[in-house]
């Protein structure tokens, strides 16, 4: 007999990121939710998924950029894997907009076309080091070394990657994964969260590459925040499915005075996140939120969202208890992956990353 489902499970139902709780595209939200259930943690079904809607999604900074993150935050509300993949595919594509890359046509001596799964690999570490060789007379770009934190890359057919190229300066590639210079390094993914999103090193072997925009341009282009809001767009959806399922388990039974006051502050927490979320789509979408004022505005979004989501976890634990988290599939798989997820914000070195920033401009307050 399979253990009872003991925290309700509402993950069919979108999230809609406008002004009201139930807006006029809830039922195109709940069709990306009902498209990320049917993932189910899995990451060949997720890959399918991502690469199913990523013609379609809006690209951030076009006027649509809280429907961008409404439809992720639907996806992840319902599967954190569903929405992991989908939001690394639908970034790249984004970056090759804004460089004005077309993948089919640019990238063909790559291989890539409207077919291809994408990554983004930019992650470094330490004692770990990819450099990119400017081209010869026989060869064009290379790269050669490792690289770290490279979600599913024995599975995407392409992915972009940050090398260096000089001391100090680094660019972006794009390189075919599949091809016999690029080695998966397994062995390495232990992780009980997103334990389906293997993101170990990989090791380049004077791999075969194409420059997406000049050095240093990944880093300091518009888009490279509003990329950051939209994994935080990711942990608000984790973050309230498992609020969803605080709230069903509590409509179910007549809570004391203590559960109710944690699903008020769960509900405040949502709703702090929620707002910085509008806030940034709108700036985004005005030209408000590009150059180093755009490094403010996505170090907000994640800080607060993040804070929600860690609060959230806890919260919702005082509450239920430890059965969800050991008889509940969905439960414990939600809570498992939302935090691995959410670590992707480096905490205190993030908030002293906004602090820097914050100083570097006027006074903002």
């Amino acid at each position: 007999m399979s253990p009872p489902v003991l925290s309700p499970d509402h993950g069919a139902r979108g999230v809609d990121l406008g002004p009201e709780p139930l807006g006029e595209h809830r039922s195109t939200w709940d069709e990306f939710a009902a498209r990320g259930r049917r993932v189910d943690g899995n990451a060949d079904a997720a890959i399918d998924l991502a690469r199913a809607i990523g013609s379609s999604a809006p690209r951030p900074g076009l006027g649509r950029t809280l429907d961008r993150w409404a439809m992720l935050a639907s996806l992840a509300a319902a599967d954190l894997t569903a929405a992991r993949v989908a939001e690394g595919h639908l970034d790249a594509l984004a970056i090759l907009s804004e460089a004005g890359i077309e993948s089919g046509r640019d990238l063909s001596i790559l291989g890539a076309g409207p077919d291809s799964t994408w990554g983004v690999f930019a992650a470094e570490g330490p004692a770990v080091r990819l450099q990119a060789r400017e081209p010869t007379t026989q060869h064009g770009w290379v790269l050669d070394g490792a690289k770290p934190w490279c979600s599913l890359a024995g599975r995407l057919s392409h992915a972009l990657i940050t090398a260096h190229t000089s001391p100090g300066r680094r660019r972006l590639f794009a390189v075919a994964l599949q091809h016999p210079t690029v080695e998966i390094v397994h062995g390495t993914w232990v992780s009980r969260g997103l334990s389906a999103v293997e993101s170990g090193p990989i090791a380049l072997h004077d791999a075969p590459a194409v420059p997406v925009g000049e050095d240093q341009w990944y880093l300091e282009r518009p888009g490279f925040g509003w990329g950051g809001a939209g994994v935080a767009a990711c942990w608000y959806g984790g973050a309230i499915g498992l609020a969803r399922s605080l709230w069903g388990a509590l409509a179910a039974r007549e809570p004391d005075q203590i559960a109710q006051m944690q699903l008020g502050a769960v509900d405040l927490a949502l709703h702090g996140a929620r707002e910085v979320l509008r806030a940034a789509a709108e700036a985004v979408d005005s030209g408000r939120a590009d150059g180093d004022w755009g490094s403010v505005v996505a170090g907000r979004v994640r800080g607060v969202v993040a804070g929600a989501a860690e609060q959230i976890i806890t919260r919702v634990g005082h509450v239920l208890g430890p059965a969800p988290l050991t008889q509940d599939e969905v439960h414990a798989r939600r809570v498992a992956d939302l935090t691995v997820y959410v670590r992707q914000h480096h905490a205190e070195r993030d908030d002293a990353a906004l602090g820097r920033a914050i100083l570097a401009g006027g006074l903002p307050w």
